[in-house]
């Protein structure tokens, strides 16, 4: 299969990748090497597609927004996979392709007749990456997995929460989705640049949960150094103060004075110079001593005025400071322009739609959004035509629901 003509930028120009994902963590590492530039065919199940195609609300014209915003750049076919004629077209799309990734459950690709042991016979130089909830080993290995779960066995919500004897709180987006799909990115750049070297492909494998347990280094220095476990501090740091949200006269605003400059710069600010002659924050190990008092003291002089008064003030001083915001006024705000996070891709039904923009920039070339993400089967023809098939086979296909076919 030859890449889409369509011209594009970005330093994966040229990589064809196949995406056999459903939801979220897969489609977000397909999503990360599209806007690099890499040619992605997103393979959706027939009947039914990507679940979250019926993730409705929320929707733009009736097309589901969740879908939409994890699946631009790429093309999308519909294929029976219990259809032998359906899998022999997986099969000539992979023997093409320069990766796979997918995020079956454990055994579902080998049942197929699609593990790696198969495909990389016929395609030695194929980098295979699967994502699990658990990883292929351990005696988790067979368990299915959610994002909650991962957060929850991870960790993550002893640590999230207001305080000791509170309710269990999970991080409010799918960290461990998310960054499954930004690991499984991750390892296939590497595995592409030893192919690059040796000209072999290989196995790459993780999972929501090493996904999960990634975000807990601190809390894990902690375990290692004292054998006791960490527990939920509001928005405070384990091991340093101040730094956290502290309220202001119309909202909140984040505070990072946890060097001895920014500590000297913030107590100039707020007026409360003479907390550099207390003894009980003379040091950071002092001030995590006294944190509670510490932070009464902050929060008496910072309800005296606004956040953007504050965010000012802390600025001028260079004094590491933020507004806490909603989405919204996160999606506003200038800096997120200036970086090109905000952008619009053309979807036939739902119109010009935003969505948020690769977060890496590169000198050479950044990624070219191309496309947004596919109607159910869109690009079904258009991809069995690249694979050989002619019109007849297509349409033969399509009769004997191997494929859908768009608006079929």
């Amino acid at each position: 299969m030859q890449p889409s003509p369509t011209p594009r930028k970005g330093p994966l120009s040229g990589l064809v990748v196949v995406e056999l994902t459903n939801v979220m963590a897969g489609p977000v590492g397909g999503l990360l090497l599209a806007d690099m530039g890499a040619e992605v065919v997103k393979v959706e199940r027939l009947p039914g597609g990507d679940d979250t195609r019926r993730a409705i609300p929320p929707e733009i014209q009736g097309e589901s927004a969740t879908f939409m915003i994890v699946n631009r750049n790429k093309r999308g076919i519909a294929v029976d996979l219990k259809h032998p004629d359906g899998l022999q077209v997986v099969r000539r799309l992979i023997d093409k392709a320069d990766v796979v990734i997918e995020n079956f459950r454990p055994g579902t690709m080998e049942k197929l007749g699609l593990g790696y042991d198969v495909l990389r016979a016929s395609n030695p130089g194929l980098i295979y990456c699967k994502i699990t909830g658990f990883g292929l080993n351990g005696p988790y290995a067979k368990r299915a997995g959610y994002d909650l779960i991962a957060q929850g066995m991870s960790g993550i919500m002893s640590l999230t929460g207001e305080g000791p004897g509170r309710p269990p709180v999970k991080v409010g987006v799918p960290i461990g989705d998310v960054t499954a799909g930004i690991l499984a990115s991750t390892g296939v750049l590497a595995a592409y640049i030893e192919r690059l070297r040796t000209g072999e492909g290989q196995y790459v494998d993780t999972s929501l949960y090493e996904a999960s347990l990634v975000h807990t280094y601190w809390q894990v220095a902690m375990a290692f150094a004292t054998g006791e476990s960490a527990g939920p501090m509001g928005s405070a740091h384990p091991v340093a103060a101040p730094y956290q949200a502290i309220p202001t006269q119309d909202g909140w605003i984040n505070i990072g004075a946890v060097s001895q400059a920014t500590w000297v710069g913030m107590t100039r600010v707020l007026q409360l110079e003479h907390l550099l002659e207390d003894e009980r924050f003379a040091s950071n190990r002092e001030r995590m001593a006294h944190r509670d008092l510490l932070i009464s003291i902050i929060t008496e002089a910072m309800r005296s005025n606004t956040t953007d008064y504050w965010v000012e003030k802390f600025e001028q001083a260079g004094v590491p400071a933020g507004p806490v915001r909603k989405i919204k006024d996160m999606l506003e705000d200038p800096q997120t322009l200036a970086r090109d996070m905000v952008i619009e891709v053309d979807h036939p039904v739902a119109g010009q739609v935003q969505a948020l923009g690769l977060p890496i920039k590169f000198s050479h070339g950044n990624g070219v959004t191309r496309r947004g993400a596919p109607q159910y089967g869109e690009h079904t023809a258009e991809v069995l035509q690249e694979l050989g098939y002619s019109s007849e086979d297509i349409a033969a296909l399509s009769a004997s629901q191997a494929v859908q076919l768009h608006g079929r």
